[in-house]
């Protein structure tokens, strides 16, 4: 299929314990240890990949790839995309620019050191970016970023140099040359799913289903070439009423004969090559500023 209506991609945020580390800031052993569960999943989430055969995208901070090296490699040899994730979950505005380029070196070291892979993706922890992330992912050389919410099914170029201040207006900077496969929060398993300190989640499987169904039959209907996105985590979509949800989505959007599935790097490489930045830029999208 050269040219799907709708091209699906199924991610999977390995957090493990750097989850509840870095972006909580907990040294709760009990609320450390649900990010325990992660490793339990994974097989479970590895099994019925393969069984549906479909491929995915497993976005992967260094920390857990240096408590789990043996389930990151398992992840990379059946044949799914690694990308990066961080360090430690961490929020990279909590750092400056030094600290924010050693987290990304610690996060390349940890993950070739697992499997022997550079990736060429990139999503912040809790997709936070400080004023200088876009820059960085520039010079360390990432094809595509799946972090913003500029759009829900459309990708875009990433821009450099936005200035928002609260007593002006707002300011476009430029695109650059790296892929914005954009995400939500709507498409994401956790705040629907994971008890945390806001008192969200413990939603039923069936309620979430009919959302991500929904949104899948929107996208389909109305953004042909599009993507959906669909981020989850493995410590909570490998349970098991939750699992057998996303077996039955699976099965819903595999039965659309213009559906393909893919990884992120995958449809930002095809989506890039049929859309090189200087042309895209006259193309009239609304995410698009040449200066």
């Amino acid at each position: 299929m050269s040219d799907p209506r709708m091209t699906c991609c199924l991610t999977f945020d390995f957090d493990a314990m750097s989850v509840w580390i870095g972006s909580y800031r907990s040294t709760n052993p009990s609320e450390i240890s649900r990010g325990e569960f992660g490793g339990v999943a994974i097989p479970r989430i590895l099994d019925l990949l393969a069984l549906r055969d479909v491929p995915g995208t497993f976005c992967i901070p260094g920390h857990t790839a240096y408590a789990y090296p043996d389930l990151v490699k398992r992840i990379h040899d059946a044949g799914h995309e690694i990308a990066h994730h961080g360090w430690v979950h961490e929020n990279p505005a909590d750092f400056d620019e030094a600290g924010e380029r050693a987290n990304m070196e610690r996060g390349f070291e940890a993950l070739e050191k697992a499997c022997g892979v550079r990736p060429l993706g990139y999503r912040s922890p809790a997709w936070d970016f400080s004023e200088r992330t876009t820059d960085i992912l520039q010079e360390f050389g990432f094809l595509y970023d799946s972090s913003l919410m500029g759009d829900d099914y459309t990708p875009y170029y990433m821009r450099s140099g936005d200035k928002a201040p609260a007593d002006a207006r707002y300011e476009f900077g430029k695109n650059i040359n790296i892929v914005e496969l954009p995400v939500t929060w709507t498409l994401d398993d956790f705040p629907y799913f994971e008890l945390d300190d806001t008192g969200s989640g413990l939603k039923p499987a069936s309620h979430v289903e009919e959302i991500w169904r929904d949104e899948f039959t929107f996208a389909h209907t109305s953004v042909p070439g599009g993507m959906y996105n669909l981020t989850m985590h493995p410590q909570v979509i490998g349970r098991g009423h939750r699992l057998m949800m996303l077996e039955r989505l699976i099965d819903f959007m595999s039965g659309h004969a213009d559906v393909k599935f893919d990884t992120l790097g995958g449809y930002a490489k095809r989506w890039a090559d049929a859309n090189p930045l200087q042309s895209w830029l006259t193309s009239g999208s609304i995410h698009a500023h040449s200066a």
